[in-house]
């Protein structure tokens, strides 16, 4: 963490920035190992140039904040306080650049850190952080196989649980039931079991509907753990399937297969959505591949890159992304096959290692 300091401090010079507020909570921990949820309440890391970074905190985490924090000044604020006028007493005058997450503030919160600062200016910090953040260190790997295997045990012992009858939504209960009995700190993200046609539905919401025979079930599910994401899909027969839900499951592993074997440091991002979308299309199923062929993983379940046709940034060693082709078609259902991939020196590494082979359930 101190090395990413350093790295976040070099950012303030490039930019030439007077001071940089780091609010996103995930980002706060990324670069102390503190994390909190503040909910209304105002929190930051101060990065001012050329001094100490310090943390601002609510009062209520100020206890936990210098217990677990590399940074060791850490300030708080009561809730009866304005942060704003209580922050401005540990700033320095003369301020004129401000660094800030403009993809994390609201306007409000913009306004007041300007006329808090009295800056002219207020420059997007996301470039420079996405650049730090976007190649994992061993450590970061490391924490994410831990997700990745959590989130495969939660799908292996579920499984024989499911059978015609049961809701999406009792799937869904049992899933995050076992992920914190295996020790996440919960999902990633809501928890997608979607039965039917329902699987044709990139985003579809579970409910109580029944799943049946001859369905396609589809389980898009993560993790996270010590703040790490995993993400993973797998679509299961329920039952005997039709030829046709059989041909689409084998167009989309295929497109899978596809796109990771394209994956090495150099390619274009963009380049692995088309590896994936040329089998697809070549089945005859192109119009129905929706969506992109996969994003960065992380602190995030979204993060950079993001992998779309035509994105002409390059992999790197140590980025790590997935790799979920799907098709989704109206009416009969839709098939998606997510892996977790780690860019290697000489290629890549699949962290994800559940089957993927078209399996019968129930």
């Amino acid at each position: 963490m101190k090395e990413r300091l350093n790295h976040l401090n070099a950012l303030l010079e490039l930019k030439g920035l007077d001071v940089a507020f780091i609010t996103l909570p995930k980002l706060i921990y990324y670069f102390t190992g503190f994390y909190s949820d503040p909910h209304e309440r105002f929190m930051a890391l101060v990065c001012i140039k050329g001094e100490e970074p310090f943390l601002f905190v609510p009062v209520l985490d100020h206890e936990k904040a210098a217990r677990v924090s590399n940074v060791s000044k850490i300030y708080s604020h009561k809730d009866e306080e304005n942060p704003y006028e209580v922050l401005k007493s540990y700033l320095r005058s003369g301020i004129t650049r401000i660094g800030i997450q403009e993809e994390h503030l609201n306007v409000k919160r913009y306004h007041a850190l300007m006329e808090m600062t009295g800056a002219e200016q207020a420059v997007a910090l996301e470039p420079g952080l996405v650049a730090i953040r976007a190649v994992k260190s061993a450590e970061e790997v490391a924490v994410m196989k831990r997700a990745i295997h959590c989130i495969e045990e939660v799908l292996r012992t579920t499984l024989p649980l499911i059978k015609p009858g049961v809701t999406e939504l009792d799937i869904v209960a049992e899933m995050e039931y076992r992920m914190k009995r295996l020790g996440a700190e919960g999902p990633s993200f809501d928890t997608m079991v979607l039965a039917g046609e329902k699987s044709g539905l990139p985003h579809g919401v579970p409910d109580n509907s029944p799943i049946q025979e001859g369905e396609l079930l589809l389980i898009d599910a993560g993790v996270f753990v010590d703040g790490y994401a995993s993400d993973i899909t797998r679509t299961f027969s329920v039952g005997d399937i039709s030829a046709k839900h059989k041909e689409i499951y084998e167009a989309v592993l295929q497109a899978n297969l596809s796109m990771i074997d394209a994956g090495r440091p150099g390619v274009t991002i963009g380049s692995l959505d088309t590896a994936a979308r040329q089998v697809i299309a070549s089945k005859g199923y192109g119009e129905y591949f929706i969506t992109r062929a996969g994003h960065g993983l992380g602190l995030e379940i979204h993060e950079y890159p993001s992998i779309y046709g035509g994105n002409p940034d390059l992999l790197r060693t140590g980025m790590v992304y997935t790799a979920e082709p799907g098709i989704y078609m109206s009416g009969l259902g839709g098939v998606r096959i997510e892996d977790n991939v780690l860019v290697t020196e000489n290629g890549v590494e699949v962290l994800t290692t559940f089957p993927k082979e078209l399996t019968i359930i129930g």
